[in-house]
């Protein structure tokens, strides 16, 4: 199979409606479509072939979406990247994926042309909207000259269609390989999760005169699907896995969604109220960001009906101000680069578990609790996570260590310890990696975080272990402070002393501006201890 016919499968059994709204214009499925069209074939006459790599590396906006559809049509292999990376961090992955494109936008192009001269593969430098940057080339005069017709390129299910970076919290960023099978399986996944909890049934009643009997005769049909009045708000980044598996859940489920640049939260807020959104996918901070905002009653959020949250821990309070708010839910999930992004999450049918990421929502996949030895552990028995499964990756990119260490006997190890409660819902407690042993007692950073965040003027913390000659390591916790908001190290050491055993009490505390995070908000525990050395 290859992912870039499900475009002409999408008109052909939804037939033309409007997609995906993005500053001031609605794009159709078609329209979406032909300009995937016109990409793939302007993308081999610069001589990209089946198995080359081409990267977007741009804010979120339709490009970004049929670029995708564009590099599977003609069996490339998609690298999406995130467009804040630096010279010297896009260089890496320009050099390790072996990228002889990439789609870009001008205000980035200095930084994608700077990475370019540290690479040896990069030919091509595709800027959207300017025509005026030199050495790269001018998009809109690339794909004018090119039919809307394309014949898509016969690939086997087992090919790459997709080479994800990874965001580096635990070591150099790693290429993860999404074939078709596995991306499709992921989308179809989730589109089965749509229909059994998003469906819409019409229902219609009518009465017809039966000739031969000369009575009337009462009809009733009912029909069930996706619902096609459903609208998402996209803010999240598009350059990650997230913005692959949304993509394709929404020409396999007819998703319409308004897509922002960036995340804005007075804009996200003025969008729900204006388009009435009813699906919102965001990640903690985005959150915090719109419940502090200092206007946010003022907007109208009633027609949100599911509003999910992933990529970092949801603070409890924060979910049930959230639904004080606006009367709606927020329902913490669960995913990796290397599961197909979203795998686990909390049932919409019931209110969430707060501090639970909720239950397996693939039905193909299968999550257990293992020990060191790989044997499952009974529900209550912390562990680490493993997935099994169509959606898993094929293994890191030129890495077959790293791909051997990850995937064991078919399970994906994911590095995430937790465990799982008695109605099956999954809770993680750190990862392994970011685990503090402290004199032989193991410490989780993100315990210490949460009770951290208890402090009114917190507004965000994150903890790592640092040397020591005497315990091996100590624990040092950097945090940030709300806006025109003082306390003192002293006082936040003795707020610890009061909720933590002793051993888990930070030795030094550290204020700083803003925490170290990727793209989806996740902590880089990494960066902090870059920071330390």
């Amino acid at each position: 199979m290859n992912l870039g016919s499900l475009g002409a499968d999408n008109i052909q059994k939804y037939g033309p409606y409007e997609s995906v709204y993005y500053e001031g214009k609605w794009y159709t499925n078609v329209e979406m479509e032909l300009q995937s069209n016109k990409l793939g074939n302007a993308l081999k006459s610069l001589g990209i072939q089946r198995g080359d790599r081409v990267a977007i590396q741009m804010p979120n906006s339709p490009v970004v979406i049929w670029s995708f559809s564009a590099i599977y049509k003609i069996g490339a292999i998609a690298v999406p990247m995130n467009p804040l990376l630096r010279p010297d961090q896009a260089a890496y992955i320009y050099q390790n994926s072996g990228a002889k494109a990439v789609v870009t936008s001008p205000e980035f192009a200095p930084w994608v042309q700077a990475a370019q001269k540290q690479t040896t593969d990069l030919k091509h430098v595709i800027v959207t909207e300017k025509d005026d940057i030199p050495g790269a080339i001018f998009y809109d005069a690339l794909v004018s000259d090119h039919p809307d017709s394309l014949k898509i390129e016969e690939t086997d299910n087992d090919d790459i269609a997709a080479l994800i970076y990874t965001a580096g919290t635990t070591g150099p960023n790693k290429g993860v390989m999404h074939s078709h099978f596995s991306l499709y399986m992921t989308a179809l996944g989730y589109g089965d999760f749509i229909l059994r909890y998003r469906s819409a049934t019409v229902e219609i009643k009518s009465s017809m005169m039966d000739v031969r009997m000369h009575k009337p005769i009462d009809i009733e049909r009912k029909v069930t699907g996706g619902n096609r009045l459903a609208l998402s708000l996209f803010v999240l980044p598009l350059s990650h896995s997230y913005g692959l598996a949304t993509s394709l859940m929404g020409v396999i489920g007819a998703m319409k969604g308004i897509v922002m640049k960036w995340f804005n939260p007075e804009l996200a807020l003025k969008l729900i109220q204006e388009f009435r959104v009813t699906n919102f996918s965001g990640v903690p901070t985005m959150y915090i960001m719109m419940l502090n905002h200092p206007d946010f009653d003022k907007y109208d959020l009633s027609s949100l009906q599911e509003c999910a949250c992933g990529a970092a821990p949801l603070p409890p309070e924060v979910g049930k101000k959230w639904k004080e708010k606006t009367g709606t839910y927020i329902y913490e999930g669960w995913g990796m680069t290397e599961t197909g992004a979203t795998t686990c999450g909390n049932m919409p049918d019931k209110p969430p578990k707060y501090g639970s990421i909720g239950v397996c929502m693939i039905k193909a996949d299968t999550i257990k609790i293992f020990d060191d030895q790989d044997n499952e552990l009974p529900p209550g028995q912390t562990g680490e996570l493993v997935v099994k499964g169509p959606t898993i990756m094929k293994g890191y990119w030129n890495m077959p260590q790293e791909t051997a260490n990850a995937l064991r006997n078919g399970w994906l190890h994911t590095g995430d310890v937790g465990y799982m409660d008695e109605d099956g819902y999954f809770y993680i407690t750190d990862r392994k990696k970011d685990i503090i042993i402290r004199g032989g007692e193991n410490v989780s950073p993100r315990e210490i975080e949460e009770v951290l965040l208890q402090i009114p003027q917190i507004l965000e913390a994150g903890v790592i272990g640092v040397k020591d000659e005497v315990y091996g390591e100590e624990i040092k916790a950097y945090c940030v402070l709300r806006k025109d908001e003082m306390i003192s190290a002293e006082e936040i050491l003795a707020y610890c002393k009061m909720k933590l055993p002793n051993y888990k009490v930070p030795k030094a505390i550290q204020f700083i501006d803003v925490l170290p995070k990727n793209l989806l908000g996740k902590l880089l525990r990494a960066e902090l201890r870059k920071m330390e050395a």
